[in-house]
């Protein structure tokens, strides 16, 4: 498989792209680091992972989560929910039309 690499025309092209300025030292620099990045991917790229189990969660920490259950000493009543609303009608709440 054959490696990409970057050169300062490659940067300056992303550069203009992304609308960022840099300078000729940062040109050079930035493709130097692109392409040790690249070059890292590509050893990635030669490791054998066939049989390796995704790894999906490293701390060992799991979600806490309740399950969904109705408190009913908690609930209002239709009545007690409608009591304060400015406009009410049939036993639902009246709002203003937001679009036209």
């Amino acid at each position: 498989m054959k490696s990409t690499t970057f050169s300062a025309s490659a940067v300056e092209h992303i550069a203009r792209l992304a609308n960022i300025p840099v300078t000729p030292e940062e040109k050079k620099k930035l493709a130097d680091g692109f392409n040790t990045v690249i070059g890292v991917l590509d050893q990635l790229k030669t490791i054998d992972t066939k049989n390796i189990e995704p790894t999906h969660q490293v701390t060992g920490l799991e979600n806490i989560t309740r399950e969904d259950e109705v408190d009913v000493t908690r609930m209002f009543t239709q009545e007690q929910a409608l009591a304060n609303a400015p406009k009410k009608h049939n036993g639902f709440f009246v709002v203003d039309r937001v679009l036209e």
